[in-house]
């Protein structure tokens, strides 16, 4: 088994939540409860579940990006919630991101090869003529030509768009690349390249990546294990094809079972859940998803379920496992 490159252990994020006339803290977003998972060196994880699940949240507790409540990251065997202020800015090199919105994430007033040389210049990267040199092999990687280096983040299409986010974050040479919902604010047929892209370029590089999402059909694709999320918890984490062969919760069952069917005339059984997913900030006693589970006993409104072994490498929070 390769050894793990990146390591979160009870990992903890609550927003505090203001009110009233003094502006106190009156409650807690409980956004990220008591997550832990491992992503081991050349792997692509699957971090999924419904909006409100917490899944950006933690990528951006493991970049960062957001500071935790409690909890540790551990990257190379580097305690990443522990460096100064200092030393995390040099470690941002080993460790990069790509946003859902790619427009949102580039400066509108900038060309593109001076976004990617500010990536380099930032981390003193070679001299000004070698950045520049860069910039064209890092849009050819994605895709794009040096034609692009001129042009402004309006003048491409938003798959454009995105390969030039893919190709920032991959200018600093990243051993680790956060994707957190890259392809969803992408049309359909967008969606296949740029995954494939992804691909590409983790097969090239040698990337390990946490890909986060909330379509379990593109997730199959790229993903070699899957995490499963839902209200801050983890649910089920499992290699990609045992869970979509056999899911074991109860939820993960029921977001598999809304993904469409490709193939004409054959049909799926649909798991519906009723209601919404609850308020972060009064999450349900026990198991947090007993208020929408179809199969729900006694047991699950008193105890948390713990994550449990099921399988090879596959573990539920399910009191209904055996």
């Amino acid at each position: 088994m390769r050894d793990a490159l990146l390591r979160v252990d009870r990992l903890v994020k609550h927003f505090p939540v203001h009110g009233g006339l003094l502006h106190r803290v009156v409650g807690q977003v409980r956004a990220v409860d008591g997550v832990s998972f491992d992503i081991r060196r050349g792997e692509v994880v699957g971090l999924v579940g419904e909006s409100g699940s917490g899944k950006t949240t933690v990528g951006r507790l493991v970049l960062r990006l957001v500071e935790a409540t409690s909890g540790q990251v551990s990257f190379d065997g580097i305690d990443v919630l522990g460096l100064s202020t200092a030393a995390l800015r040099r470690f941002r090199k080993r460790m990069q991101i790509v946003f859902q919105d790619p427009y949102a994430s580039l400066n509108p007033r900038e060309q593109v090869g001076a976004m990617l040389g500010h990536a380099l210049a930032l981390h003193a990267i070679g001299t000004p003529a070698d950045r520049a040199g860069r910039a064209v092999e890092l849009l050819e990687q994605v895709g794009l030509s040096a034609d692009h280096l001129d042009r402004f983040p309006h003048e491409f299409s938003g798959g454009q768009r995105q390969r030039i986010v893919i190709a920032r974050a991959l200018a600093v040479q990243p051993e680790f690349l956060v994707a957190d919902e890259p392809v969803s604010a992408l049309d359909v047929s967008i969606q296949a390249q740029v995954i494939n892209l992804l691909a590409d370029l983790k097969d090239r590089f040698g990337l390990t990546m946490l890909f986060i999402a909330h379509d379990l059909a593109v997730v199959e694709h790229i993903c070699d294990r899957v995490v499963v999320m839902y209200l801050g918890k983890i649910m089920e984490i499992a290699p990609a094809a045992a869970l979509y062969r056999q899911p074991n919760h109860p939820y993960t069952e029921a977001l598999l079972s809304a993904v469409p069917v490709p193939e004409p005339g054959r049909k799926r059984t649909r798991m519906t859940l009723t209601g919404d997913i609850p308020s972060p900030t009064n999450p349900p006693s026990g198991c947090v998803f007993r208020t929408r589970c179809p199969r729900a006993v006694t047991a699950c409104a008193e105890t948390v379920p713990e994550l449990k072994a099921v399988g090879v490498d596959h573990h539920s929070a399910c009191h209904l496992t055996t």
